[in-house]
């Protein structure tokens, strides 16, 4: 089914009702997500390193669960964590916590260490952006507004998860420095502020990929029957 393009709060209250009403855990969804986006990933064809930027939010578990499954597939992964681990919480941190005992959390990027993350960036062929979510709003703070520049300046292909980093969900607007992606993952549907002229040259092309939602939630916000 597919669904209209929707507002930050739109999305956040298809999350809630898959959880609440129907029981779903988050976790069952980021799952889904990080795996759903590996499919695409696959699809779109990896051919060298993947570099897995990641903050400390959902967006950044994702990233998490993306990092495994491309290990399990044999690719090459290197994650980059931009937070430190202590301030991961709920599902993320649980999807970290695996990585960590499976020897696969890569390294922790400090404010110091942003010449090292250039050579990271160099080795890869793909770069994901998990920094930020559609919950940003406000300015681009710090270290995202130093990372984000580097991460465009690497010239390498760009895959944001849900939504490139530093765009805002509902005006497609650049919150200062934004992420240039050749393709985004957008979970469940397209954002709204997808449809602004300005988005386009940050999000490259938009492919909606699924969580697992289920069907009667779906037909619910698009108004349709089932």
């Amino acid at each position: 089914m597919i669904l209209p393009p929707l507002s930050r709060d739109a999305v956040r209250n298809v999350d809630r009702r898959a959880i609440e009403h129907y029981g779903l855990p988050g976790i069952v969804l980021m799952e889904n997500a990080g795996r759903g986006a590996v499919d695409l990933l696959e699809h779109l064809g990896v051919g060298g390193p993947v570099v897995i930027c990641a903050g400390k939010g959902n967006n950044g578990g994702d990233g998490f669960v993306m990092a495994r499954h491309l290990e399990l597939r044999g690719h090459t992964v290197r994650l980059l964590l931009f937070c430190e681990p202590g301030a991961l919480k709920g599902d993320a941190a649980v999807n970290y916590q695996v990585l960590v005992r499976a020897n696969a959390a890569g390294r922790v990027v400090r404010p110091g260490d942003l010449d090292c993350f250039d050579e990271e960036l160099a080795a890869a062929d793909w770069i994901v952006d998990a920094l930020l979510g559609t919950g940003t709003r406000g300015e681009v703070r710090e270290p995202f507004g130093s990372v984000i520049p580097r991460i465009n300046a690497a010239g390498k292909k760009v895959f944001a998860v849900d939504l490139p980093s530093g765009l805002d969900c509902d005006s497609g607007q650049p919150l200062g420095p934004c992420v240039r992606a050749e393709h985004t993952a957008s979970f469940v549907s397209r954002k709204i502020g997808f449809d602004s002229a300005a988005a386009l040259q940050y999000t490259g092309e938009v492919h909606v990929v699924e969580i697992g939602v289920p069907l009667t939630l779906l037909a619910e916000i698009a108004g349709q029957p089932i």
